[in-house]
C-alpha cells in the first residue's frame, strides 16, 4: 500500500472549511502586524541607529542564533530544555507547513503530492517525536518554573496563559492523529510510522467509528482556534520574544566589541550630552526590553547583584522598557535609581550571556554621562577628587606628572623624546607608572622584553591616563580631552606598534582610540610575550607553581582573550587550577566602570568575593593580567584575611622571575 495520508480528513477540503480557517489566519496575522505597527511608534521615540549595515552577517548570525539556538543552549539544563523545545515545535510547525503546501497548493493546483512514500514515513515519525520531546520539555520548564522555581525568575500571568495555551495546542494535535488513526489506519503498516498517536488510537479504538469522527472534526477546530489565538496573543505577552529576540540577532552590534559611542562634544545645537529620557536613548535600547524573555541570566552573572548592590541588568533593560511604552517624559535616572546605575562595573558579564543580544552596558554609560556632563554627579566625593586629580596631573592618583617615567631610568628605558627609534611603545598606564606595587610588574615586562632584544620606549612625563576609568564614569568630556592629548602626541611621534599592560588601556586605544585617528598597531603584553616565547626570542624556565588564575573582564569578555594568559602560565611551570567562575563566566574584581576610583560602599566587597573563590581552589597564587584586579586582590586578601594563604601575583611577574 502507499504509504500518505488523506489531509483534511473528515473535515472536508471545500470552502466550508478552507474560507473559515483562512479567515482565522488572516486575522491572527493582521493582529500580530498591527499591534507590531504600533510598538515600532515606540520604539521610533529613540535616537537613530544604523543596525542594517553587513546585511548577509547579520541575516547569518539571525539564523545561527534563532534556529540553532545557540546563545539560549549556553546555559546547559534550562537553556537545553528550551532548545529541544524551540526545535521540537519548530519542526511541528514545519510539519504543518508542508502539509498546507501539499494541501492547498501543490496537489490543489497541479495535482502533486510529495507526502508520500519514504519522505511520508520519516515525515510522520519526525513529528510524532518533535510533539513528544515538546511535550515532555515543556513539562519540564513548567515544573522548573512553578514548583522548583530559581530565586529572581519573575513569573506573570502571561507565562500560565502561554505556557496552557502551548500544551493544549500539543496534546490536542494528538488527539486528532489518534482518533484519525483510530478509523483509517489501525492494522495497517502506515500505523507503525505514528508511534504515539498509533499508541492512542488503540486506547480510544473502542468508541465507535461515528465518535471518533465526532471528536476528531471538534477537536480539530478547536486545535486551529488555539493556534490562531496563540499568534494573536503573541504581541500582547512577553512571548513577542519569539519575533523580538530574532529580530535583535540581526539588530546585534556588530564591533569593536564593547565600543562606546563617541559624544560630538562641539555640537552647539545640542542641549544635553548623555541620557536622561527614552528620547535621549536609542531605539535599540528601547528594543531590547520588547526582546527580553526575563530569563535572568544576566542578573545571575552580575558580581554587582552576587553582592548585595541594587543592580539587577535585566530590571534596568525593563524599566527602560516600562517608561517608554507608559511615561515616555519620566527621568530615566529617577525610575533606576543612581545607587544601581553606579554599582554596575561594566564587566560584560551581563551581554556576554544574553541570550537575545541585549546591550546593557552602554545604556548604564549613558545614563552616567548625563548625571556627570548635565549634573556634575559622581557617586562619591573620593570620586570627584580623581576626577580633579586627572585633570591636573593627568592620572586619577594624585601624583605629580613629572614623576610618571621615574620608575624606568633604573631599566635603562628612554622616553620617546629622548629616543624615538624603538620596536615598541610601552604605554604603561597609570598605576604601572606611580602605584609601588604595579611599577613591579612595568619592571618585570621592561626585563623580559629586554631579555628578548626587543628595544621597548615610554611617553613618560609626557603620557597621561588613557581616560577610561573616567569615561565609563560617565566623564565623556574628561576622557576625551585625555584622548586626543595622547593621539596628538603617539602619532606626532610616527609609532608603529604599542604594548600595553594594562587591559583597560588596551581596550581603549585599540578600540576607543580609532574615533581620533590613533594610527598604531595595538598588543596587550601577554600575546606579544607569548608570540616572544614561541618565536624562541624570549627563553623562559620552567618552575613549578600552584595557581589559580583570574580572566579580567577587560582582556576576557570584552576582547575575547583567554589562551595566551594561560599559555604564558604553562610555560612558567604553573599548573592552573580553575576558579569555578572562569573565562567567559570569570568574576569581576570590582574595579572596572570607574569603580577603581570609587569606595564600595554597598553590600558585600566583590573583591573579597572573588578571593574567596581563589581561596577555594587551594592554590598558593592569584595570578592576574591587569592593575586594577592586582590592586583588587592585594585589598582583598587583607579584607579576607588570607595573606598567608594567597598571593596574588601577575603573569609578568612570574615570568621575570623565570628568566
Amino acid at each position: 500500500m502507499e504509504f500518505t495520508r488523506e489531509i483534511y480528513w473528515n473535515v472536508g477540503h471545500g470552502a466550508g472549511t478552507l474560507v473559515p480557517m483562512y479567515l482565522l489566519v488572516i486575522v491572527a496575522i493582521g493582529v500580530v502586524v498591527k499591534m507590531f505597527l504600533q510598538r515600532r511608534e515606540v520604539y521610533r521615540q529613540g535616537l537613530p541607529l544604523n543596525r542594517i549595515d553587513q546585511p548577509a552577517e547579520r541575516v547569518r548570525d539571525m539564523l545561527v542564533n534563532a534556529l540553532l539556538q545557540k546563545k539560549v543552549t549556553n546555559v546547559k539544563v534550562p537553556g537545553m530544555f528550551h532548545g529541544l523545545f524551540f526545535w521540537g515545535f519548530f519542526a511541528l510547525l514545519i510539519g504543518t507547513t508542508l502539509i498546507v503546501l501539499q494541501a492547498d497548493f501543490t496537489d490543489l493546483l497541479f495535482g502533486y503530492k510529495f507526502l508520500v512514500g519514504n519522505f511520508y514515513k520519516v515525515f510522520s515519525i519526525t513529528l510524532d517525536i518533535a510533539g513528544v520531546v515538546s511535550i515532555v520539555m515543556l513539562s519540564a520548564l513548567f515544573v522548573r518554573r512553578y514548583f522548583f522555581r530559581p530565586e529572581g525568575l519573575e513569573t506573570k500571568t502571561d507565562d500560565a496563559i502561554m505556557h496552557g495555551l502551548m500544551t493544549i495546542i500539543l496534546l490536542t494535535g494528538f488527539v486528532i492523529e489518534g482518533s484519525r488513526m483510530a478509523v483509517t489506519e489501525l492494522g495497517t503498516p502506515v500505523a507503525a510510522w505514528s508511534p504515539v498517536g498509533h499508541l492512542l488510537a488503540q486506547s480510544i479504538s473502542w468508541m465507535g467509528e461515528d465518535s471518533l469522527r465526532l471528536m476528531h472534526k471538534l477537536t480539530w477546530w478547536f486545535h486551529l482556534l488555539l493556534v490562531m489565538g496563540f499568534i494573536a496573543l503573541i504581541p500582547f505577552t512577553k512571548f513577542r520574544h519569539i519575533l523580538t529576540t530574532s529580530a535583535n540577532y540581526f539588530f546585534a552590534d556588530r564591533g569593536p566589541k564593547g565600543k562606546l559611542t563617541s559624544l560630538d562634544l562641539e555640537d552647539e545645537d545640542a542641549e544635553t550630552f548623555g541620557a536622561t529620557s527614552v528620547a535621549e536613548l536609542t531605539w535599540k535600547d528601547i528594543f531590547d526590553a520588547d526582546a527580553c524573555t526575563l530569563c535572568k541570566r544576566c542578573q545571575d552573572r552580575c558580581p554587582a547583584w552576587a553582592t548585595d548592590k541594587p543592580l539587577s541588568p535585566m530590571k534596568v533593560v525593563n524599566q527602560i522598557g516600562e517608561v517608554a511604552f507608559n511615561t515616555p517624559d519620566a527621568n530615566l535616572i529617577d525610575t533606576i535609581s543612581k545607587d544601581v546605575l553606579w554599582s554596575c562595573t561594566t564587566c560584560r558579564a551581563c551581554q556576554e550571556i544574553c541570550p537575545a543580544s541585549i546591550e546593557h552596558v552602554s545604556k548604564i554609560v549613558e545614563l552616567r554621562r548625563s548625571m556627570v556632563l548635565m549634573e556634575g554627579e559622581f557617586p562619591g566625593e573620593e570620586v570627584m577628587a580623581a576626577m580633579e586629580a586627572t585633570e591636573v596631573n593627568g592620572n586619577p592618583l594624585g601624583i605629580g606628572y613629572a614623576t610618571r617615567g621615574d620608575w624606568a631610568e633604573e631599566m635603562g628605558v628612554k622616553t620617546l623624546a629622548e629616543d624615538p627609534d624603538v620596536d615598541i611603545l610601552y604605554f604603561v598606564g597609570c598605576y604601572g607608572s606611580f602605584d609601588k606595587r604595579n611599577i613591579a610588574i612595568a619592571k618585570s615586562f621592561v626585563k623580559l622584553c629586554q631579555a628578548a632584544g626587543v628595544k621597548v620606549g615610554i611617553l613618560g612625563k609626557e603620557e597621561k591616563c588613557c581616560g577610561e576609568p573616567m569615561r565609563k564614569m560617565g566623564n565623556e568630556y574628561l576622557y576625551q580631552s585625555l584622548a586626543m592629548e595622547n593621539v596628538e602626541l603617539i602619532n606626532g611621534y610616527g609609532v608603529k606598534k604599542i604594548v600595553t599592560t594594562c587591559p583597560h588601556c588596551y581596550n581603549t586605544l585599540e578600540k576607543d582610540y580609532r574615533d581620533f585617528e590613533l594610527n598604531a598597531e595595538i598588543e596587550t603584553y601577554t600575546v606579544f610575550l607569548e608570540q616572544l616565547i614561541t618565536s624562541g626570542k624570549l627563553k623562559i624556565k620552567s618552575e613549578g607553581l600552584s595557581c589559580t588564575y583570574h580572566d579580567s573582564c577587560y582582556l576576557g569578555r570584552h576582547n575575547d582573550i583567554y589562551d595566551a594568559p594561560r599559555a604564558l602560565i604553562k610555560a612558567a611551570g604553573g599548573t592552573i587550577t580553575e576558579m569555578e567562575k572562569n573565562r567567559s563566566e570569570g568574576f569581576c574584581c570590582s574595579a572596572g566602570g570607574g569603580r577603581i576610583m570609587a569606595e564600595e560602599k554597598i553590600g558585600e566587597r566583590i573583591n573579597i568575593k572573588r578571593v574567596n573563590m581563589a581561596v577555594e581552589t587551594g592554590a598558593d597564587v592569584l595570578v592576574s593580567n591587569c592593575p586594577f584586579c592586582l590592586t583588587m586582590f592585594e585589598d582583598g586578601v587583607k579584607g579576607a584575611e588570607v595573606e598567608e594563604q594567597l598571593k596574588p601575583k601577575d603573569i609578568a611577574e612570574l615570568l621575570a622571575e623565570r628568566l
